[in-house]
């Protein structure tokens, strides 16, 4: 395998000598074809040699190919024994990540915090994941709207009971100053009774005197 690695970047290498393009020998070619044209089995360090060439040979004719206005990745020769780095910039991508603020509301009732995130209409598992988010959702709006009704009666009937423990009062109240006029009138009515015995007793005694006279 690595023999027809080598074979097909010889080729290549001739036929950009051929037409005219720059045909430079890199310093492990030479390396490359010695340890091939040897009868000796290939080590380890000519392995990577044959690959790295192969390598550096593929990533040549990208640049070759690429037109003049599009993006170039910049490579550099380096030894073989150290690994190929390829450098690329990320200052000019875009970033497509909405505001917070433009992200629809799917639940207008719920704070922005709980609101669904808009799923990824490719993967199967974020629309999944978006539609049980809408469901928790609605029960947790229709919950929050329960609680708040639930709330509001209590309050009524807090209302109604302040009331019935009021009226409950005055009632206590009312039974109280009703006992004590009842004992009042009680009283005036023996007042009254004992009155009347004295003013007959003195009518008597009036009588009596003027029949003396």
């Amino acid at each position: 395998k690595h023999d027809n690695i080598l074979a097909v970047g010889e080729t290549r290498k001739g036929e950009r000598g051929r037409g005219g393009k720059r045909n430079r020998e890199a310093p492990w070619d030479a390396g490359v074809r010695g340890t091939a044209g040897s009868s000796e089995p290939p080590s380890q360090l000519s392995l990577l040699l044959r690959l790295s060439a192969a390598a550096m040979r593929q990533l040549e004719d990208q640049e070759e190919g690429q037109g003049s206005g599009a993006h170039m990745i910049s490579t550099a020769r380096v030894p073989a024994d150290k690994p190929v780095r390829i450098a690329f910039s990320l200052d000019n991508a875009s970033d497509d990540t909405p505001p917070e603020d433009a992200i629809p509301l799917v639940v207008p009732e719920l704070d922005q915090q709980l609101q669904p995130l808009p799923p990824c209409h490719d993967s199967m598992e974020s629309m999944q994941v978006f539609k049980q988010h809408c469901q928790i959702a609605e029960e947790y709006r229709e919950v929050k709207k329960e609680i708040a009704l639930l709330e509001e009666r209590k309050k009524e009937l807090i209302a109604k009971l302040d009331q019935a423990e009021k009226e409950k009062l005055d009632a206590a109240q009312l039974a109280r100053e009703f006992e004590a006029l009842t004992e009042e009138n009680r009283t005036l009515k023996l007042a009254q009774s004992q009155c009347i015995e004295q003013l007959e007793k003195l009518r008597i005694q009036y009588q009596k005197r003027q029949g003396s006279s």
